[in-house]
């Protein structure tokens, strides 16, 4: 797509936002479309398909940021003259064209938009079915916004494939694709990677670890895991697992309080062998492969490990490599364990459920990539471009 100027693309935000703001009730009324036909039984999913007056807001907010961000592209990243007399500058330039496919949230029909656009790429929605009247008033709300200034609606499309449809698509595109963002589970991340002929950005499950050390304090623990694990379910840094460290003090009396306090906040919980002596008439856990399992319900698991490097392994291991913690009042074992551990947060002393762009200061964010080319984390403006390299010249050859 041709370069806009940054007055232009910001122009067009600006109306998104009058549009967003002015047009609320045709949009939750396309929404209530959506929640009508939805089987209500996958709490998590229904979660996060609903619009209200305060996501609305909230994607009022996430537009309003981008547009205040520095433009992205034409940025020099470096600038050399060699002694030949060539002069080279390296600089952003956007993608070109990136598809996302994602399930359930109409929030990321607006995020991914703008976000790709303020980048000068050309974007491809594949939203989950289940979100299909939301997104097409979002869409048209996007295109409006760009008609008003002479652009092409090319520039923000809606794909409304089946899955046979989308494979062909993948395997055979009708239309030139850079990126592309799959933004869900393992079996959605599989089937895009099977099929794509082009990059692929994965943005995979949570499955999320927090790690009791003997060093931590229990009540700033308790918190963090209720705020962890009960806040939003739905959301991929939710957290899944809790590793307690056997040397923790009074560490029966602890498991039983985890588990009361877990149990008054209406979470159920799975024990592995060694939990299991303490917590008598918990469930065991009697398939390892739960250890990896993202379970977007308030439903968690608990293990007891005897060191530092035991609980790394057992996070590495199974976790999605989204986000980490590690509760220590020693600085020496956070470094270590935020250093050792495979993920694209960790945290010490604070909850998971910060790892989100607006929360990191990143503003409005695409995705959180559990990839590590070309970013980890969430990808946000900046994320949203690659390089090119200028390289000027006065008639010079190799020789």
């Amino acid at each position: 797509m041709k370069l806009l100027a940054t007055d232009i693309k910001n122009n067009v935000l600006a109306s998104m936002i009058q549009i967003l703001d002015e047009n609320r009730d045709q949009l939750l009324e396309a929404n209530k479309k959506d929640l009508e036909l939805f089987n209500k039984n996958d709490q998590a999913m229904y979660d996060r398909l609903i619009i209200d007056q305060k996501k609305i807001d909230e994607m009022i907010l996430a537009v309003t940021k981008v547009k205040s961000q520095d433009d992205p592209v034409s940025k020099e990243i470096s600038k050399e003259v060699l002694q030949n007399g060539l002069k080279i500058i390296n600089k952003t330039a956007p993608f070109g064209t990136i598809m996302i496919i994602y399930e359930s949230r109409p929030d990321v029909t607006i995020e991914a938009a703008v976000l790709a656009f303020k980048a000068n790429n050309k974007i491809l929605l594949k939203g989950g079915k289940e979100a299909l009247y939301s997104n097409k008033m979002l869409v048209q709300f996007w295109h409006r916004a760009l008609e008003k200034h002479n652009l092409s609606a090319d520039y923000i499309q809606l794909l409304t494939m089946n899955r046979q449809e989308t494979q062909e698509f993948l395997k055979n595109p009708t239309q030139k694709l850079d990126l592309i963002v799959p933004r869900g589970g393992d079996k959605l991340i599989a089937f895009v990677k099977e099929h794509a002929k082009c990059a692929v950005l994965v943005s995979g499950r949570g499955n999320n670890f927090l790690f009791i050390d003997k060093n931590a304090d229990w009540q700033k623990s308790i918190k963090v895991i209720l705020n962890a694990k009960t806040d939003k379910i739905s959301a991929c840094n939710a957290l899944d697992k809790i590793l307690i460290s056997s040397e923790v003090d009074n560490y029966s009396d602890k498991l039983k309080d985890l588990e009361a306090i877990l149990k008054d906040n209406g979470v159920s919980i799975l024990v592995d062998s060694e939990v299991k002596n303490i917590l008598k008439n918990a469930p065991v856990i009697s398939d390892d492969s739960i250890w990896k399992e993202e379970f977007l319900a308030m439903k968690c698991c608990i293990g007891s490990v005897n060191s530092l490097d035991d609980a790394i392994a057992k996070i590495n291991e199974n976790s999605g490599g989204h986000s980490a913690t590690i509760m220590t009042q020693s600085h020496e074992k956070a470094q270590t364990f935020m250093e050792q551990v495979d993920c694209a947060a960790v945290y010490q002393n604070a909850s998971t459920r910060f790892t989100d762009g607006g929360q990191m200061g990143v503003g409005a964010e695409l995705a959180i990539s559990t990839d590590k080319l070309h970013h980890r984390g969430p990808l946000g403006l900046n994320e949203l471009v690659t390089n090119k390299y200028y390289v000027f010249g006065d008639g010079q050859i190799r020789e």
